[in-house]
């Protein structure tokens, strides 16, 4: 029978270079998409697939992550003094959703050695990953899909969609093999290879790696084989294929709109789509867009 997955890591010490200079001082992750902090989407993410545990990896200069999650009792007395129940009542449920853990990363390796560092809190139980800059839209959280999946099919399980021919040089990409058993279904396949950003001209599969896993606690066994890979870090896809040379690696096929709120772009894309879904702000957003002419191209010279 399958474990239970019952923690969640959420690496969150990079550098989030992409999105300079805003992350200059404040972490990638405080940033707000439709006012919550990017790195609430993946904890309240983590509590609606079920988590008890959630174990943030920081670094030593991104400590306002942890605190977010922590009690502010001032704030709360302060906001219900001024006749602010439900914002005092919301700050409270922020520290009351899930217990957060935090584990420090002191310098940004990869994600394989930000894994590596969660290891005395995992033990020997299996775990999910979710990266925060990667937003999931998805009517069944997407850990969730992936915990469905883990029941049938126990091992190491990578969330991935297909992804445009154009864009299979930011992805890691996974060439899969369809299940044949009749405990399978079509979304689920098993990976026979992985390949972090292939140039496109060399890319054999158009599967993308889309931030969201389940990881079997065997993978902390292969950490130690890793060599520096993309960008001279310990990648998780490096990881990922030395544990598939001896143990089942499966890939599930989730059901959601994926955004890289890690870039400039996908970061205002996410912040419209989640602002148009807030019933307080649709309806004056949705006017506003309605008066904003498309820009008109530039006169030939």
């Amino acid at each position: 029978m399958p474990r239970k997955v019952r923690k969640v890591v959420i690496p969150a010490a990079g550098l989030g270079t992409r999105l300079l200079p805003a992350t200059k001082v404040v972490p990638k992750e405080m940033l707000p998409i439709a006012g919550r902090p990017l790195i609430q989407f993946s904890v309240e993410e983590a509590v609606a697939s079920g988590a008890d545990l959630v174990i943030l990896v920081i670094s030593e200069a991104k400590s306002l992550i942890a605190q977010h999650f922590s009690r502010d009792i001032d704030l709360e007395a302060l906001l219900a003094r001024c006749g602010r129940a439900a914002e005092a009542e919301m700050i409270r449920r922020l520290a009351q959703m899930v217990e957060v853990r935090t584990v420090t990363q002191e310098a940004p390796l990869g994600l394989a050695d930000a894994i590596a560092k969660t290891r005395p809190l995992i033990g020997a139980e299996p775990f999910a990953v979710i990266l925060p800059d990667a937003i999931i839209d998805s009517v069944v959280p997407a850990i969730r899909q992936l915990k469905q999946c883990y029941e049938r099919h126990p091992g190491c399980i990578i969330a991935t969609q297909r992804v445009s021919p154009s864009e299979v040089d930011r992805f890691g990409i996974l060439d899969v093999l369809a299940l044949q058993d009749s405990n399978s279904d079509s979304r689920t396949f098993r990976v026979s290879s992985l390949t972090e950003r292939p140039r496109r001209e060399l890319a054999t599969s158009d599967y993308g790696i889309f931030g969201r896993y389940i990881l079997e606690p065997e993978i902390f066994n292969f950490i130690g084989s890793v060599q520096p890979g993309f960008a001279g870090e310990l990648q998780l896809t490096d990881l990922l294929q030395l544990y598939s040379r001896k143990l089942p690696l499966f890939a599930y096929e989730f059901e959601g709109t994926h955004y890289d709120a890690g870039t400039k772009v996908g970061f205002l894309q996410a912040t419209l789509a989640y602002s148009l879904k807030d019933s307080e702000l649709t309806a004056s957003l949705s006017e506003y867009l309605a008066t904003i002419e498309s820009p008109r191209p530039e006169p030939v010279r």
